[in-house]
């Protein structure tokens, strides 16, 4: 018996494909519910099996309640999440911010933040001033230049020995 279904299951696959979708408004969910269906058959044992009448009726049946479970579970998502929008972050212009970093992202960006500053520590003091001066405040090598009355040259050179440094011993910027 457990064969038949499984012949009903394989000729009927098409249009429960169809019609879960319909349902869920997504054809990929409606393949993993068919699946799902044919997980379930292949468990069922012999003497379960015998006991289905309406094979077609039994398959929607285990569909609908696997739509019905994937409907609760997609709610119980939204509201956890909704939950934890409101408790750690905020929406600006209707997308979700968080206002604070995750835990190993802060990890990370403290990590970092001391390798940086321990390979800078051994640069010369015009080239870590410009390169604070162009990372940090955001002027251009001109206007370094002129604030540490040396030449353009001189600041990309200062640059391009710290990032150099920087690159080797962190693996950064």
């Amino acid at each position: 018996m457990k064969d038949e279904l499984l012949a009903v299951y394989l000729e009927r696959r098409p249009a429960l494909v169809r019609s879960f979708a319909a349902r869920l408004g997504s054809t990929d969910r409606a393949e993993d519910i068919v699946q799902d269906i044919y997980v379930r058959l292949q468990a069922l044992t012999e003497i379960s099996a015998a006991e289905v009448q309406k094979p077609v009726a039994f398959l929607y049946r285990i569909g609908g309640n696997l739509v019905l479970d994937a409907v609760r579970q997609s709610k119980r998502t939204a509201v956890r999440d909704q939950a934890w929008t409101e408790t750690s972050g905020e929406v600006v212009g209707g997308l979700s911010v968080a206002d604070q970093p995750s835990p190993e992202d802060a990890a990370w960006a403290r990590l970092k933040l001391d390798q940086v500053s321990r390979a800078l520590e051994d640069v010369a003091p015009k080239a870590r001033q410009a390169f604070r001066l162009h990372r940090i405040d955001g002027l251009t090598h001109a206007q370094i230049a002129e604030r540490l009355g040396v030449s353009t040259s001189s600041v990309e050179k200062y640059l391009s020995g710290v990032l150099a440094r920087l690159l080797r011993e962190v693996g950064w910027p």
